[in-house]
């Protein structure tokens, strides 16, 4: 039982681990977050990263539950993301800033409270989803939770923080690269991702198209043929 818990945890670590990929988000975090003070960074990658958990949180106990009830399938969850991800990553292809950024307080001044909000939205949306708790994370979170009994979902749980820990990491020393990179760099890396980020998003909704075609397929033979006169 033990044995079985501890390679259940591990398979988990690795896939949520190869799926969420911090080290590809870190980038887009820096991306992001320009220009921002370091305490409002700070809150954007905890943010961000309690959104992804909340969100695999609740996908792990009710995934199957809230797509049927929704009637959402995942090809049609992954065109969506995908969307909003190409939208994003044309946005700093452009060299501008998502935006929700905007505006930026002053320096030195106390944020008001609609200059946070706007700043800290960033950490709901792309970040915490679709970036960190994209469709294959949710997927995969809906695919491990069938296993019995209530140990497997709390390992599954568990393996998806131990990644998104990492994932918090990296984006704390966002702050290093960008000293390291300098101004002008870092606006070469922001657009490469920017190139980047939109053929994720094309992709992802490539795959949604797939799925969903695939679905029609197998819901179009399975449908009843008429009787021959």
């Amino acid at each position: 039982m033990v044995n079985d818990l501890v390679t259940f945890g591990l398979t988990a670590l690795a896939g949520y681990f190869a799926i969420a990929n911090p080290i590809s988000s870190t980038p887009i975090f820096m991306a992001l977050t320009a220009g921002e003070q370091a305490p409002v960074k700070r809150i954007i990658a905890r943010n961000s990263v309690l959104t992804a958990l909340i969100v695999v949180l609740i996908f792990s106990v009710a995934g199957k539950l809230i797509f049927e009830m929704f009637g959402i399938t995942m090809g049609a969850l992954r065109i969506a993301g995908g969307i909003l991800v190409s939208i994003i990553g044309f946005q700093m292809l452009q060299g501008r800033s998502s935006a929700v950024q905007v505006p930026h307080q002053v320096e030195g001044e106390e944020p008001s409270p609609d200059i946070l909000k706007a700043q800290l939205s960033v950490a709901v949306s792309p970040l915490g989803m679709p970036m960190i708790a994209g469709p294959g994370t949710i997927a995969t979170a809906v695919g491990f939770s069938p296993h019995p009994g209530v140990l497997y979902t709390l390992v599954s749980i568990t393996a998806f923080t131990a990644g998104a820990g990492g994932t918090y990491f990296m984006f704390m020393q966002a702050e290093r690269i960008v000293r390291f990179l300098g101004d002008t760099n870092l606006t070469v890396v922001t657009r490469l991702m920017g190139l980047i980020v939109a053929t994720i998003g094309v992709e992802m909704v490539l795959t949604g198209m797939g799925e969903a075609g695939r679905n029609f397929i197998q819901t179009f033979y399975a449908m009843p043929l008429p009787r021959p006169v």
